[in-house]
């Protein structure tokens, strides 16, 4: 079917539609459309089943090595890890299982936009039918409160606005007429003689001809849209997917080989298949799902105290590898609150806050401010809010804040009479009675007429200034004009007209004709004062900030050059009508260069977030309405907004700003970085004490010595200090300059800036230790040797996680309280080791035996070289390595 209606004459539409503007269509022929073209309604795709769901969450590849370990540690008698592990895998489903539930739920928030109930005419009398049943050449009657339901040409409109910023983004309801627009290629917003479904009425009435219906209209489009889009793998889940892989073959190599040299030198065939399972065992880190689990609810919990709502947790770790954010202009980057920015009046521009001392001029401002309080339907409710349009809210603060407050001036000059605005027209006049105190000199009644300056200018046959009535300088009104819409600013003319008695016929010709121009108003919705410090820590840490605006170009250019988006007179922008003549291809080589979209359509946000990935960023998105959900969906970070988002947004996204700014991100940006540091700095830590549990195994054959470790000491040793000091490792507090250094490449291996060395190198350092200890024992003849090693091993781990807590802070800087959950697991978990060795129940399950005071001093002083090696490496990169 035909879609651009909005070039169409309204008969040429009847025609070609089939239908009729007073009668509509026949009951017989609307029944026929319904099975042709089907319910106007939005239709899922097939759903996966919950039980599906569940049982995809046990295919990642980390999972399935830990249900084995859980297998083989059952085996082999080890059931307290076989329980551990089971509980970490369920609890982990069930996380991914609750998440993908809920993302379901976009759909049946898209579906609750729909009108259930519509007055169309039916046999050529009006039918209040179920919106399902509308069909294409129904005439819809419109109303200020009713839902728009189908997608429509508007045939008839009587001061018709619509209010579609969640579909188009544009902030203000929208003025409908009948009128044919040329333009093919219009974004929806300027389709000004078209409506959508899922859109309101919010003033006036009207009637319309419906064109698309169900899965056809706009909004069943980014249905299609929604339910089409894959939300993208994060980071960490690319990341650990390789990582598992990896270490999956290391281990199954490594314990083959600690298996082969202990049958090669003679050791028990059974003695060492336990050994190299229970390294196997040891060597995975099971506490990982877990450790990443508690980090990242940790962080979620913590945002929603910034004002940041997680919904999906992977979300939390992904906001620190994020390269651009994509962010909605209005109310996010803007207070979303139009103010009056600049006021023109008896040839000065003044901006607001500007005092005004010369007393020549006040007869001016008082007539402007006198105008703009009373020539204004601005209400206020029972809680002191104001009730009303956000322009004429804007003219009455400004009123209100020089002191002319429309309530005390109604007292004197009561509304007798008006003319409302009307798209037409595009003014609107109120007349007003002079009290006796009111400028004594003036005939009785006074009217105010305010609206383009374009239809005011030409009506007006002069101007107010501090020297009477002057002839307009129609070159300078304009020039002035110009200026400030190059700034972005919406501008409203005020003009006036003194009356002996009020016309005899209230029409526009009469009232609207002989005017005085008093001044034109300048406003816009300004950028947010934390938004202009975000956006410059945004560029500090190295993240790209881009506007996305379904606003006019200059207004988008003008706020990003406030905010510092764009600097000096550069111009990084497109419209969307430029967007939609690029090809994906050519738009690729540009779009790393963009920083400000304006007009541009839904289809269009989701294509930029996969130009932007297939570049190979990292992407967050903002977005509030209903236009945004695919692209939200499809981003790496969704952001929706709390106040303002619809609920269709808010299901599609991965967090919700709860207070609608942009700082906020920002915050949670910081935040996402900590909880990537701690997980990867769980990762060096548990991966360095596997190393040195390896490689103390793997060298004491070759050096002549005893199997060091028994398997219940691998077991306790990874049980224990995987386990409470690893998990505290989640509540790390941030490290210096977090938002100082650039994102992390999103294709960087987890083990990325020499990790892998020093997991190497520092778990050879336990190995060394641990195998001198046992050298040293049996020469000097110390029969506990094996509790020895045992319990230096362990502790060596305890040293390494207190090192470990910063890359090039020293301990002794941050300060051992400034993290207490680790201090306190790495106590308890000394305590839990000397239990082992001096609780005599103990002895024979752990295989140990009590050390005596010597021999634990020395075990101590050997533990610490771990430690003071790791302080001794980060004050070498803090002095010599930048």
């Amino acid at each position: 079917m035909n879609e651009n209606w909005h070039q169409k004459a309204v008969d040429d539409v009847f025609k070609e539609i089939g239908s009729a503007a007073v009668t509509g269509l026949s009951s017989k022929e609307a029944s026929r459309r319904f099975y042709k073209h089907g319910p106007n309604k939005l239709v899922e795709k097939k759903k996966k089943s919950a039980f599906m769901m569940f049982l995809d969450q046990f295919r990642d590849f980390m999972i399935i090595i830990l249900i084995a370990a859980a297998v083989v540690s059952g085996i082999v008698g080890e059931l307290s890890d076989t329980i551990a592990i089971i509980v970490i895998v369920v609890i982990n489903a069930a996380i991914g299982f609750v998440q993908e539930f809920r993302a379901e739920k976009a759909m049946e928030a898209l579906k609750k936009m729909a009108a259930a109930f519509a007055v169309v005419l039916r046999d050529g009398a009006p039918s209040n039918i179920p919106a399902e049943e509308i069909v294409p050449g129904d005439v819809v009657l419109l109303e200020a409160g009713r839902i728009i339901p189908a997608d429509m040409r508007i045939t008839e409109a009587v001061n018709l606005q619509v209010e579609e910023a969640a579909l188009t983004g544009e902030s203000m309801p929208v003025n409908k007429n009948v009128e044919v627009l040329v333009d093919e290629k219009l974004p929806l917003g300027d389709r000004i003689n078209m409506s959508y479904k899922g859109t309101f009425v919010t003033y006036g009435r009207g009637a319309g001809v419906v064109t698309a219906t169900g899965m056809n209209t706009e909004l069943g489009k980014i249905a299609v849209m929604l339910q089409g889009e894959e939300e993208a793998k994060t980071p960490l889940q690319k990341r650990l997917k390789n990582f598992s892989k990896k270490l999956a073959w290391a281990i199954l190599v490594i314990c083959a080989v600690v298996f082969l040299v202990g049958l090669m030198r003679g050791e028990e065939p059974l003695i060492m298949l336990m050994t190299a399972i229970s390294l196997a065992v040891a060597a995975i880190p099971e506490a990982l799902p877990a450790v990443i689990t508690i980090s990242l609810a940790l962080g979620a919990k913590k945002l929603v105290t910034q004002n940041a709502l997680i919904r999906k947790l992977p979300a939390v770790e992904t906001l620190g590898s994020v390269t651009y954010i994509c962010s909605d202009k209005t109310g996010t980057l803007t207070l979303n609150e139009m103010t009056v920015e600049e006021i023109y009046a008896d040839g000065n521009l003044i901006k607001t806050g500007e005092k005004q001392s010369d007393k020549k001029r006040q007869l001016v401002r008082e007539y402007m401010m006198s105008g703009l309080a009373l020539s204004n339907d601005v209400g206020v409710d029972s809680e002191s809010k104001l009730i009303g349009d956000p322009t004429e809210t804007a003219l009455y603060q400004i009123a209100n804040l020089n002191g002319f407050k429309k309530n005390s001036l109604e007292i004197d000059m009561p509304r007798v009479a008006e003319l409302p605005f009307d798209s037409e027209r595009k003014c609107m006049t109120t007349f007003h009675k002079l009290g006796n105190n009111i400028h004594a000199d003036d005939p009785p009644y006074i009217s105010y007429t305010k609206g383009a300056l374009d239809v005011l200018l030409a009506r007006s046959v002069d101007v107010l200034t501090s020297d009477g009535f002057k002839k307009i300088d129609t070159a300078e009104i304009e020039q002035v004009n110009k200026d400030m819409a190059a700034s972005g600013m919406r501008i409203i003319c005020l003009c006036m007209k003194k009356w002996e008695s009020l016309p005899i016929s209230l029409s526009p010709e009469t009232a609207e004709s002989g005017l005085t121009l008093l001044g034109l108003i300048g406003m816009m919705d300004p950028p947010r004062e934390e938004a202009k410090e975000a956006v410059a820590m945004c560029k500090a840490a190295g993240i790209k900030p881009v506007m996305i605006t379904g606003d006019h170009p200059l207004t988008a250019l003008s706020i990003a050059r406030r905010l510092k988006l764009i600097d000096g007179n550069e111009t990084a922008s497109i419209t969307g009508r430029e967007l939609e003549d690029l090809s994906m291809e050519e738009f690729e080589r540009r779009v790393e260069n963009i920083r400000v979209y304006a007009r541009v359509a839904p289809e269009q946000k989701l294509k930029i977030v996969k130009a932007l990935q297939d570049k190979g960023q990292f992407v967050a998105m903002t977005g509030d309405g209903v236009n945004d959900a695919p692209a939200l969906k499809r981003a790496d970070i969704g952001v929706a907004m709390g106040i303002t988002g619809t609920d269709v947004s808010k299901e599609a996204a991965h967090m919700i700003l709860l207070d609608d700014n942009f700082a906020t991100i920002i915050g949670a940006v910081k935040e996402g970085r900590r909880i990537f540091d701690n997980i990867r700095k769980f990762i060096k830590y548990t991966m360095t004490s596997n190393s040195g549990e390896l490689w103390t195994i793997f060298l004491a054959p070759f050096l002549g010595l005893p199997i060091p470790l028994l398997p219940i000491h691998i077991l306790w040793i990874n049980l224990v200090t995987d386990g409470l000091p690893g998990l505290a490792l989640a509540a790390e507090p941030a490290e210096k300059g977090i938002m100082q250094r650039p994102p992390r490449h999103p294709k960087e291996s987890i083990f990325a800036h020499g990790m892998a060395v020093s997991i190497i190198i520092v778990g050879l350092l336990m190995g060394f230790c641990s195998i001198f200890t046992q050298a040293w024992s049996i020469k000097t003849g110390h029969t506990n040797w094996q509790t020895m090693v045992f319990t230096v091993l362990c502790l060596s781990q305890l040293g390494n996680v207190l090192a470990i807590r910063s890359e090039k802070e020293s301990i002794f800087r941050q300060g051992l309280l400034s993290n207490m959950p680790l201090l306190g697991a790495v106590l308890l978990t000394i305590l839990l080791q000397l239990a082992t060795i001096y609780i005599p129940f103990l002895n024979p399950i752990f295989k140990t035996a009590p050390l005596t005071l010597a021999e634990l001093f020395f075990v101590f002083a050997l533990s610490s070289v771990v430690f003071f090696a790791a302080e001794i490496e980060k004050f070498i990169k803090r002095r010599f390595i930048k």
